[in-house]
């Protein structure tokens, strides 16, 4: 049995209550053993948290680690046209080793910014690549393969046979779900219904009730999207998705922002989860997605920065902000409080991954992902009397997380990422880059 000892910290437990607690917290391989103030404890390793704020790892639930290379590449573009001219050209030209380096750089980030789990969504080919990086990394993932049979001005490389996408994406799911000891995990992941077949899409339903995983797809992030839904198959996307079936518990939709009321209806029985990604959706100008209703309707809701090319970054700080902001704009500024977006950033997107009984808020028997900051400075001061949870959601930075766990072990101490060789990394990022823009097909 391994032990740590976190002491003198500051706990922002996110549990039902939000409670804040002022002690320590003792981990037994890898959970949560006790929590308190002054335990009387011996452990293997012990952290002084020097009276630094504890709070649960972010949960971010849609990511792209395999468009990290991208950033930069893609700017001042609105959807359909970022993907046609820039990301499916760019996905295209990935090699096994880009994809590998992609992912890095942006598990890096993450756990730089106090993220320790993910919903990440790859390409078409190299998936395989991202897993080994994920699970080098620390990193707590459901991942999958993009799957894509359908569409027009697709890049040859990513125009699959349906057969064989199916076939590659079961392939993957019996060699990576729940390994790294149940770190990783699978989900299906049909890009959106405008690049796959109807086929596709059943045998995705019929295939993840038999293995018993997620399904996370982009649902109604743009006007021109939903047109072309409406158009090719008779409805719009939610309606769409539940007429075959695919309305589900398991189901995550990235982004929802244009939705109607049968479609809200639709996402509330059927027990459909929701990932909210706001720095996206204004630089991409898709839209303002509905999250005070949705959340007022008992709907699931997490928060995920999206891609490194559509955001520019994968920084949970800055989306909690805009998470608040811009609904304050439209609905006034009671809405969209501090505790609960930084509820939705911990246990909102635990729920939306159904991993709420085990990550997600500081609580025995509850995985030991944790990060703490550190708010000695000037930006984050004065501390006397001042709201804790506005003072982590509005005031500080990615640049304020000191230490991550993750499963308990350490992946980040004193601002440094143990797990990934950063300087080898950036090196290796720029190289594959470089000969990845000699084989890509960029408009």
């Amino acid at each position: 049995m391994t032990t740590k000892w976190i002491r003198n910290a500051v706990i922002l437990t996110m549990n039902a209550e939000l409670e804040v607690v002022e002690g320590d917290v003792f981990i037994e391989d890898g959970r949560i053993a006790r929590i308190g103030p002054n335990l009387e404890a011996q452990a293997d390793e012990v952290i002084d948290a020097g009276g630094r704020v504890l709070l649960p790892g972010f949960v971010q639930t849609h990511i792209h680690l395999c468009q990290t290379l991208f950033r930069g590449r893609a700017d001042d573009l609105a959807l359909i046209d970022w993907l046609r001219k820039r990301i499916w050209p760019l996905e295209a030209a990935h090699s096994e080793e880009s994809v590998y380096y992609s992912a890095l750089l942006g598990l890096g980030e993450l756990i730089r910014s106090g993220t320790t789990t993910i919903l990440d969504m790859e390409t078409v080919n190299h998936t395989d690549a991202a897993f080994r990086a994920i699970a080098e990394s620390g990193v707590r993932a459901l991942s999958g393969k993009v799957m894509m049979d359908h569409g027009t001005e697709v890049p040859p490389a990513l125009q699959e046979d349906t057969d064989r996408s199916l076939q590659e994406s079961v392939d993957l799911l019996e060699k990576w779900h729940g390994a790294a000891n149940g770190r990783i995990q699978y989900a299906f992941c049909p890009r959106f219904v405008v690049s796959c077949t109807e086929r596709l899409l059943a045998s995705v339903r019929d295939l993840s009730a038999r293995y018993g995983v997620r399904v996370h797809t982009h649902a109604s992030e743009n006007r021109d999207e939903i047109a072309l839904v409406e158009a090719e198959r008779g409805m719009r996307n939610v309606v769409y998705l539940d007429h075959i079936g695919l309305a589900r518990p398991n189901l995550i939709l990235a982004h929802s922002i244009w939705l109607d009321e049968e479609e809200k209806r639709i996402i509330r029985e059927r027990g459909v989860k929701v990932t909210h990604c706001p720095g996206s959706n204004l630089k991409l100008a898709s839209g303002i997605a509905q999250v005070p209703d949705l959340l007022s309707m008992g709907v699931p809701v997490g928060i995920g920065a999206d891609g490194a090319p559509c955001n520019n970054n994968l920084d949970m700080f800055q989306e909690m902000r805009l998470t608040a902001f811009i609904q304050k704009v439209q609905h006034g500024p009671t809405v969209m409080n501090a505790r609960q977006v930084l509820r939705m950033a911990t246990m909102g997107g635990a729920e939306v991954l159904g991993m709420e009984s085990e990550i997600g808020s500081v609580e025995v028997g509850k995985k030991a992902d944790l990060q703490l900051l550190d708010l000695e400075d000037f930006h984050v001061y004065p501390s006397y009397d001042t709201d804790l949870f506005s003072r982590v959601v509005y005031a500080a930075t990615r640049g304020d997380v000191d230490t991550v766990l993750i499963d308990g072990e350490v992946v980040m101490a004193g601002k440094r990422v143990k797990t990934i060789d950063r300087a080898s990394v950036l090196r290796a990022s720029d190289r594959t880059l470089r000969e990845l823009l000699s084989r890509a097909a960029v408009i």
